[in-house]
């Protein structure tokens, strides 16, 4: 579990045995991580499977390559990198799993000084998880959606997240990994078991 509140970036160094384990570079989380342990890594859950010095080797599934940004990287690209969440941390964004839902596309960056509002398309398929003002996980980064659409939501970018994520190094066109809020998937998860979306729906219509 982590908090999608990112302290820490690592480099992208390249792939091995045909792109199922990537190396990835930081001087100082891969140091502290044992084998076996978590780290999201642009907001995806990878385990630490091997480290030498600084470089730590996770293992990438056929799911994480087509779902997610990570079995197409540049080499050198700047990657967003949270340890676990500990019982005893601060829960300062929201509660992310690091089980990527899928990927978006910028669309659009305006500016707004002093930070940036970013707009980013999605695949209809997850518009039941997002709400305005709820809270979207882009690669790994907490965020809240401050406009929504039948397309795509808009979030406010203030400095200090544009410093420390890379999130001030994408451009339009760049894909993100996209994670919607656990609670509104387990709730529609829930709903839908029930049958309670069916008749919303009805009521919305009658």
């Amino acid at each position: 579990m982590f908090t999608g509140i990112i302290t820490t970036q690592g480099k992208f160094k390249g792939y091995l045995q045909q792109r199922s384990i990537i190396m990835i570079e930081s001087e100082s989380i891969i140091a502290e991580l044992l084998i076996g342990e978590s780290l999201a890594v642009d907001g995806v859950c990878l385990s630490l499977a091997d480290k030498k010095k600084n470089i730590g080797y996770f293992h990438l599934s056929q799911e994480t390559k087509t779902k997610t940004t990570l079995g197409h990287l540049p080499t050198g690209w700047s990657l967003n990198l949270e340890p676990p969440l500990r019982l005893e941390s601060f829960l300062s964004g929201h509660l992310v799993t690091g089980h990527v839902d899928g990927t978006g596309k910028i669309i659009h960056f305006a500016h707004r000084p002093p930070g940036k509002r970013i707009r980013v398309k999605y695949n209809p398929a997850l518009r039941p998880f997002l709400i305005p003002k709820g809270s979207i996980a882009l690669n790994g980064v907490s965020l809240t959606i401050a406009q929504l659409t039948p397309s795509y939501f808009e979030c406010e970018l203030i400095p200090l997240t544009l410093t420390t994520t890379n999130l001030g190094q994408l451009k339009v066109g760049h894909e993100v990994n996209l994670e919607c809020d656990i609670i509104g998937k387990y709730m529609y998860n829930l709903l839908s078991k029930l049958g309670l979306l069916g008749l919303q729906n009805r009521i919305n219509h009658d």
